[in-house]
């Protein structure tokens, strides 16, 4: 039996009035499409600590916690699966932003707010849009 919730976490990563951008592949969810630095939280794992994880396993970049904001929450239900994704703003990092699981990500770019690619996944571009200063909470896929 399938847990009732699944948690995820997606990085806003900001700089100059641009978000930064990975074009997924290889991973049969939205492969091909623009996202953020995203990944489940894993067991025993607080939300903060997610963040902290995929920042390094995806781009290579250190965040402290006081540096993680809470953007908006999102409930999601995708297929059967029914999840809560914490988006999180992030604008300030330790190191360089590089593709560091070149097998999940085919790019890694920045883009203007306000000109991000066409296939970028509909609720993480929902998300983006939403950014004020403001924390804010959707739902998405529920009849």
């Amino acid at each position: 039996m399938l847990p009732h919730l699944f948690g995820s976490v997606h990085l806003l990563f900001y700089k100059d009035n641009e978000v930064l951008l990975l074009q997924r592949q290889n991973t049969g969810f939205e492969d091909g499409n623009w996202s953020v630095v995203a990944g489940k939280i894993d067991p025993n794992e607080d939300m903060l600590t997610a963040v902290q994880r995929e920042a390094k396993e995806e781009i290579g970049v250190d965040i402290q916690r006081q540096d993680i904001e809470v953007a908006g929450v999102l409930h999601r239900l995708s297929g059967e699966l029914n999840w809560v994704d914490f988006f999180v703003r992030i604008t300030k990092w330790e190191g360089s932003p590089f593709n560091a699981e070149p097998e999940k990500s085919s790019a890694l770019e920045w883009f203007p707010i306000n000109q991000m690619p066409e296939n970028t996944i509909q609720y993480v571009k929902d998300a983006i849009e939403k950014e004020d200063i403001h924390m804010w909470y959707d739902s998405d896929g529920w009849t």
